[in-house]
């Protein structure tokens, strides 16, 4: 069976998105990929440990690089998608004067830790990488808190990440350059539920 064309068509404008998105109450953490609105569910408090146990990390590690969070970034290849990562590792002030919704050019590494909610599996584990490859981000990880995982997606090429690492919360992973940061997640253990 094949899709309709009107299931490729985007329900609305990344204008209009934008403009909405500006609008919306602090409580709607609004996206926009593959031409659809999507509501990122608010954190809860083992998601917000996971995102400052990993910022503490590239502190300690990576001095001269700063995680945001929550930074709004256009992606897709066209830069048609709007997103906002739970982490974003640019150069020291690099979202300095660049607006709500910034370019992906200079990201080192977006971060998504998933939430429990049904939307999780398309938005984390299929829209994100999709969008983030075509963006060129060279480092996606998935904090996955129902595969008590992380996964590393690198190399993008064609829209697609061509290496992808995952292992089991405790195990050591490999950040690849441009991130080059060695996590030992021992302690996301303490954080799965």
């Amino acid at each position: 069976m094949t899709p309709s064309t009107a299931d490729h068509q985007p329900q609305m404008l990344v204008e209009e998105f934008e403009e909405l998105a500006r609008h919306a109450p602090e409580s709607a953490r609004l996206e926009f990929l593959n031409g659809k609105i999507g509501v990122k569910p608010m954190p809860d408090g083992n998601h917000g440990s996971i995102v400052m146990w990993l910022l503490k990390r590239c502190m300690q590690l990576r001095p001269e690089l700063e995680l945001y969070p929550e930074q709004g970034l256009k992606v897709e290849a066209y830069r048609n998608g709007r997103a906002r990562p739970d982490g974003v590792l640019v150069p020291e002030a690099y979202f300095v004067g660049k607006g709500e919704w910034a370019e992906p050019d200079g990201v080192l590494m977006v971060v998504e830790v998933t939430s429990r909610d049904r939307d999780a599996d398309q938005r984390d584990r299929i829209d994100k990488p999709e969008g983030y490859a075509a963006a060129g981000i060279p480092v996606y990880l998935l904090v996955d808190r129902d595969a008590a995982s992380v996964t590393v997606y690198a190399d993008p090429e064609g829209g697609a990440y061509r290496s992808l690492t995952t292992r089991a919360f405790g195990s050591v992973i490999e950040l690849p350059d441009p991130v080059g940061i060695t996590l030992e997640t021992e302690k996301l253990k303490e954080f799965a539920d």
